[in-house]
């Protein structure tokens, strides 16, 4: 048996559940623009675990979500991933924002799911999963232009989502291709897959541990 805390602040939604072996117990959100993170997060803790009656002592693990996505919002997640996991000497276990997005899709007829976050002007953090939500493209930065996606989308029908569809879909238009911009990291969707990684003992170095900042966060370092 496993009790274990996810906590997704990739994006804008503050999302907090407790599962236990990787059904959901209880879950918190609130997705505003303003970034509430700093304030809500611990306090969204509290109340789930409250709300279920369980002991922060009772947890077996702490998930977070790993990025990409905005680096204040990773920062605040991973700091109190970290210290949760350090306080109770409890295993750190990571998710990748975009999987996590992948599995939100439940359609049978797509072939490629393409998790899309907002980044900087035309630029999207990306990633390509088949329909079985396997990845078959690395996560990327890129530009988004007319022939985005385009290997793919020669090779079967694709669906679009999260905070960056609706930016592609200024360039994008392909007969074989759907937009779902309703689609937000949380930790709901967070349950099972930390569960999998737990049964599998597949853990982080809470020491050394750092979010997935991808191509913002090299840019930063580069002009220092």
């Amino acid at each position: 048996m496993s009790i274990i805390l996810n906590l997704e602040t990739a994006t804008t939604n503050c999302s907090v559940s407790v599962a236990k072996d990787g059904r959901i117990l209880a879950i918190k959100e609130h997705d505003t623009p303003n970034y509430s993170h700093s304030e809500q997060l611990h306090v969204f803790v509290q109340d789930v675990l409250k709300e279920v009656n369980v002991d922060v002592s009772e947890l077996d693990a702490i998930a977070v979500s790993k990025g990409p996505g905005s680096y204040t919002g990773l920062r605040i997640g991973v700091s109190a991933a970290k210290g949760l996991c350090f306080a109770l000497e409890v295993p750190l276990i990571s998710i990748a924002t975009l999987t996590s997005m992948a599995t939100q899709v439940t359609s049978n007829d797509i072939d490629y799911i393409i998790p899309v976050l907002d980044a900087r002007r035309m630029e999207v953090y990306s990633a390509v999963f088949d329909k079985d939500k396997n990845q078959v493209r690395p996560t990327e930065a890129e530009i988004i232009d007319e022939n985005s996606f385009s290997d793919f989308l020669q090779k079967g029908k694709a669906v679009l989502v999260g905070s960056g569809a609706e930016k592609c879909k200024t360039l994008l238009s392909h007969p074989k291709l759907t937009f779902d911009t309703t689609i937000v990291p949380s930790a709901k969707e967070m349950a099972q897959l930390s569960y999998k990684k737990f049964k599998a003992s597949d853990f982080e170095d809470v020491a050394y541990f750092e979010p997935y900042y991808l191509k913002d966060f090299i840019l930063q370092q580069k002009k220092k």
